[in-house]
């Protein structure tokens, strides 16, 4: 169903049960089903979160202004890319990193040609520090690298399996979208995704599918178009 995806994944999901840090097992577990994918032919670009690391809102009050807090998760973003990109590159599979302002000789600084070129190829993209610029989340980064890339749609691979009516961890009675459109997600306030991603992917239009990445086989499903999570769309 999709050729070329952007997966999103959480800060969170690379720090395996705990949330924290970087989880070796989380990440050989995400590399495999990801040169999975790849060998099979579907093109992967993936924006990593850094809250794992450090998340820009934490310093505010804590002694960083917005600005200084929001910098430094950006850089929580390309040490979580260059983990990653490690990981997929143990299981025979090229990957680069990319960053939204120059870090040379850590990651390439991105431009859009280069990062398809490398799909292209057969190998993955991490396009890290977000959009280079603060008050911006990783949501939004990573939408705007999907409409970019020409995505077939933006995957957000979370720790829970969709959208729901509201907090499932928080209200037992919450109730699991199948699919909703943009309007309504934005009219509600469903925050799996911030507005502003919501209104660049809703312009695209390039399709949201949320899931469960923590299952194995979830990111072969989705890619496959099986019902899994759910998807938001024009």
């Amino acid at each position: 169903m999709y050729k070329r995806v952007l997966l999103k994944l959480s800060g969170e999901s690379l720090g395996g049960p705990t949330g924290k840090g970087l989880d070796p097992e989380s990440l050989k577990a995400f590399a495999e089903e990801i040169a999975d994918a790849v060998k099979a032919g579907y093109q992967i670009a993936i924006v990593n979160g850094g809250g794992n690391i450090f998340r820009g809102l934490q310093g505010v009050g804590k002694g960083f202004d917005r600005v200084t807090g929001d910098r430094m998760g950006m850089l929580a973003t390309v040490i979580n890319s260059l983990a990653l990109s490690s990981a997929i590159r143990s299981q025979g599979i090229n990957a680069e990193v990319f960053t939204s302002t120059p870090m040379e000789p850590h990651a390439r600084y991105y431009n859009r040609d280069n990062a398809v070129a490398v799909l292209e190829k057969g190998g993955v993209a991490l396009i890290a520090g977000g959009t280079g610029s603060p008050f911006f989340t990783t949501d939004s980064g990573a939408a705007l690298r999907a409409l970019e890339l020409g995505a077939d749609a933006l995957l957000k691979g979370t720790r829970v399996d969709g959208v729901y009516t509201a907090d499932p961890e928080k209200d037992p009675t919450a109730t699991r979208y199948e699919e909703l459109t943009f309007s309504k997600a934005l009219a509600d306030h469903l925050k799996v995704m911030d507005q502003t991603a919501y209104a660049l992917c809703e312009q695209g239009p390039v399709p949201i599918v949320v899931f469960d990445i923590s299952k194995k086989g979830n990111l072969a499903r989705v890619l496959e178009g099986l019902p899994v999570g759910t998807v938001v769309h024009a």
